[in-house]
Protein backbone atom coordinates (compact mmCIF):
# COMPACT_ATOMS: atom_id res chain seq x y z
CA UNK A 1 0.00 0.00 0.00
CA UNK A 2 1.29 3.55 -0.66
CA UNK A 3 2.74 5.43 2.09
CA UNK A 4 -0.24 8.43 1.69
CA UNK A 5 -2.90 6.12 1.65
CA UNK A 6 -1.45 4.36 4.94
CA UNK A 7 -0.78 7.46 6.43
CA UNK A 8 -4.26 9.73 5.53
CA UNK A 9 -6.19 7.44 3.79
CA UNK A 10 -5.71 9.45 0.75
CA UNK A 11 -6.20 7.37 -2.90
CA UNK A 12 -4.75 8.23 -6.29
CA UNK A 13 -3.44 6.91 -9.42
CA UNK A 14 -0.18 7.40 -7.93
CA UNK A 15 -1.46 5.07 -5.56
CA UNK A 16 -1.69 2.32 -8.26
CA UNK A 17 1.82 3.75 -9.54
CA UNK A 18 3.17 2.32 -5.83
CA UNK A 19 1.64 -0.60 -6.23
CA UNK A 20 2.55 -1.09 -10.09
CA UNK A 21 6.15 -0.38 -8.84
CA UNK A 22 6.10 -2.79 -5.69
CA UNK A 23 4.75 -5.63 -8.47
CA UNK A 24 7.65 -5.03 -10.76
CA UNK A 25 9.88 -5.28 -7.71
CA UNK A 26 8.94 -8.39 -6.63
CA UNK A 27 8.36 -10.21 -10.12
CA UNK A 28 12.36 -9.43 -11.28
CA UNK A 29 12.94 -10.46 -7.13
CA UNK A 30 10.96 -13.56 -7.37
CA UNK A 31 10.07 -12.34 -3.55
CA UNK A 32 7.49 -10.82 -2.16
CA UNK A 33 7.45 -7.59 0.08
CA UNK A 34 5.58 -8.47 3.03
CA UNK A 35 7.45 -11.69 3.48
CA UNK A 36 11.21 -10.42 2.91
CA UNK A 37 13.55 -11.09 5.27
CA UNK A 38 17.28 -9.84 5.42
CA UNK A 39 19.37 -11.51 7.77
CA UNK A 40 21.89 -8.27 7.73
CA UNK A 41 19.33 -6.07 8.64
CA UNK A 42 15.65 -5.40 9.08
CA UNK A 43 14.09 -4.10 5.82
CA UNK A 44 11.88 -4.73 3.29
CA UNK A 45 12.22 -5.72 -0.15
CA UNK A 46 11.58 -1.87 -1.56
CA UNK A 47 14.25 -0.64 0.96
CA UNK A 48 16.91 -3.75 -0.40
CA UNK A 49 16.77 -3.13 -4.00
CA UNK A 50 17.14 0.83 -3.08
CA UNK A 51 20.29 -0.26 -1.48
CA UNK A 52 21.65 -2.56 -3.58
CA UNK A 53 20.91 -0.29 -6.52
CA UNK A 54 22.80 3.12 -5.15
CA UNK A 55 26.00 0.32 -4.25
CA UNK A 56 25.69 -0.64 -8.16
CA UNK A 57 24.96 -3.80 -7.30
CA UNK A 58 21.28 -3.89 -8.52
CA UNK A 59 21.47 -7.50 -10.26
CA UNK A 60 21.80 -9.03 -6.72
CA UNK A 61 18.04 -8.70 -6.60
CA UNK A 62 17.06 -10.49 -9.47
CA UNK A 63 15.86 -14.04 -8.85
CA UNK A 64 18.35 -16.67 -9.27
CA UNK A 65 15.96 -18.79 -10.82
CA UNK A 66 16.09 -16.77 -13.86
CA UNK A 67 19.75 -17.83 -14.20
CA UNK A 68 21.61 -15.74 -17.12
CA UNK A 69 18.07 -16.34 -19.08
CA UNK A 70 17.43 -12.13 -19.02
CA UNK A 71 18.60 -9.38 -20.62
CA UNK A 72 20.89 -7.24 -18.04
CA UNK A 73 19.85 -4.23 -19.63
CA UNK A 74 16.21 -5.21 -19.63
CA UNK A 75 15.84 -6.13 -15.75
CA UNK A 76 18.45 -2.67 -14.74
CA UNK A 77 15.31 -0.80 -16.78
CA UNK A 78 12.39 -2.33 -14.87
CA UNK A 79 14.06 -2.46 -11.59
CA UNK A 80 14.69 1.61 -11.86
CA UNK A 81 11.52 1.71 -12.94
CA UNK A 82 10.18 -0.25 -10.38
CA UNK A 83 12.05 1.91 -7.40
CA UNK A 84 10.59 5.44 -9.20
CA UNK A 85 7.16 4.13 -8.76
CA UNK A 86 7.77 3.58 -5.01
CA UNK A 87 8.58 6.59 -4.10
CA UNK A 88 8.06 8.17 -0.88
CA UNK A 89 6.04 11.26 -2.19
CA UNK A 90 3.33 10.63 -5.12
CA UNK A 91 4.36 14.15 -6.66
CA UNK A 92 7.80 12.34 -7.48
CA UNK A 93 6.82 8.95 -9.06
CA UNK A 94 6.01 9.20 -12.58
CA UNK A 95 2.12 8.96 -14.24
CA UNK A 96 1.73 5.24 -15.98
CA UNK A 97 1.68 7.15 -19.26
CA UNK A 98 5.42 8.30 -18.14
CA UNK A 99 6.47 4.24 -16.85
CA UNK A 100 4.78 3.26 -20.36
CA UNK A 101 7.10 5.16 -22.20
CA UNK A 102 10.28 4.51 -20.14
CA UNK A 103 9.39 1.04 -20.79
CA UNK A 104 9.54 1.51 -24.38
CA UNK A 105 12.17 3.48 -24.84
CA UNK A 106 16.05 3.98 -23.66
CA UNK A 107 15.82 7.48 -22.24
CA UNK A 108 16.86 8.82 -19.62
CA UNK A 109 15.68 8.46 -16.36
CA UNK A 110 15.97 10.58 -12.94
CA UNK A 111 17.65 8.75 -10.06
CA UNK A 112 15.27 7.06 -7.89
CA UNK A 113 15.32 8.34 -4.41
CA UNK A 114 14.69 6.32 -0.80
CA UNK A 115 11.63 4.63 -0.35
CA UNK A 116 8.98 4.69 2.25
CA UNK A 117 8.75 2.47 5.02
CA UNK A 118 12.69 3.02 6.42
CA UNK A 119 13.81 0.68 9.71
CA UNK A 120 13.37 2.26 12.72
CA UNK A 121 15.85 5.31 13.11
CA UNK A 122 17.29 5.63 9.72
CA UNK A 123 13.97 8.07 8.67
CA UNK A 124 13.13 11.96 9.39
CA UNK A 125 10.21 11.01 11.73
CA UNK A 126 9.60 15.10 12.52
CA UNK A 127 6.11 14.69 10.53
CA UNK A 128 4.73 11.97 13.05
CA UNK A 129 3.34 12.03 16.37
CA UNK A 130 3.03 9.30 18.95
CA UNK A 131 -0.57 8.27 19.25
CA UNK A 132 -1.13 7.32 22.98
CA UNK A 133 -3.92 4.90 23.43
CA UNK A 134 -5.16 1.96 25.87
CA UNK A 135 -6.85 -0.87 25.82
CA UNK A 136 -9.29 -0.86 28.45
CA UNK A 137 -11.95 -4.54 28.67
CA UNK A 138 -14.96 -5.05 30.40
CA UNK A 139 -17.09 -8.08 31.38
CA UNK A 140 -21.06 -7.69 31.05
CA UNK A 141 -22.60 -11.17 33.29
CA UNK A 142 -26.21 -11.41 33.01
CA UNK A 143 -28.11 -13.09 35.60
CA UNK A 144 -31.39 -14.84 34.45
CA UNK A 145 -33.58 -16.88 36.54
CA UNK A 146 -34.51 -20.40 36.01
Amino acid sequence: MSPEYIMGGTFSEKSDVFSYGVLILEIVSGKRNNSFYSPEQPVNLLLHTWSLWNEGKWSEVVDEALGNSYSPLEVMKCVHIGLLCVQNRAIDRPTMAEVDTMLGSETGRPAPKEPPYSSPGSSDKSGFQPIHCSNNNFTITTVEGR
